[in-house]
């Protein structure tokens, strides 16, 4: 099941989710660009990697505790990002609508910072990288859920090789993606 979009109508323009996603997109391209060992470095220095909290051995790192923040813009290949700002492009608009700019902004970010910080609580001897929009996202996808229950969500659901579009209410349709991302952890 792949969103489309949503029936919520919006009155005022999405600048900080656009903002949000040009960031992620130029971040994602721009990384793409460089070559590989400069990539993979500056992966490993702004995503966040739980064992650098962890274990004194690694020393906290030059920059202390952004990348809790850095690592939410960084996206590890071109399906991780396209699907985050999918989300964030079709849930998005609606919530930043209803919160206001600047407390939308607060709340994507908090979102982030607390999903990393469970990505660490939970893992807190992983070695690698933790990078991504998608802990922001889904805060984005609680309070969606919670503003528009009865919104309908226009999804493409492929049955066998024929592209199937319908529209389930976003109460139905978060409650699947809920159980998909439990399933799937």
């Amino acid at each position: 099941m792949i969103p489309i979009r949503d029936t919520a109508p919006c009155h005022s323009t999405p600048l900080v989710t656009w903002g949000i996603m040009a960031i992620c997109i130029i971040v994602f391209v721009s990384m793409q660009l460089m070559p590989d060992q400069l990539s993979y470095r500056l992966i490993n220095l702004y995503g966040m990697v739980p064992i650098r909290y962890t274990n004194p051995y690694y020393g906290l790192p030059f920059d202390g505790y952004l990348s809790f923040l850095t690592s939410l813009f960084l996206h590890g290949n071109w399906l991780h990002l396209s699907m985050n700002m999918l989300f964030l492009w079709i849930f998005g608009d609606n919530v930043e609508d209803r919160m206001g700019r600047l407390p939308f902004l607060v709340f994507y970010l908090l979102c982030g910072l607390l999903a990393t910080f469970l990505q660490w609580f939970f893992d807190p001897t992983l070695a690698i990288p933790v990078v991504g929009a998608s802990g922001a996202i889904a805060g984005v996808l609680a309070a969606y859920f919670f503003l528009y229950p009865l919104e309908r969500v226009v999804v493409w659901v492929p049955v066998l090789f024929l592209p199937i579009v319908v529209h389930v209410p976003a109460i139905a349709f978060l409650g699947l993606w809920v159980i998909i991302q439990l399933y799937s952890a």
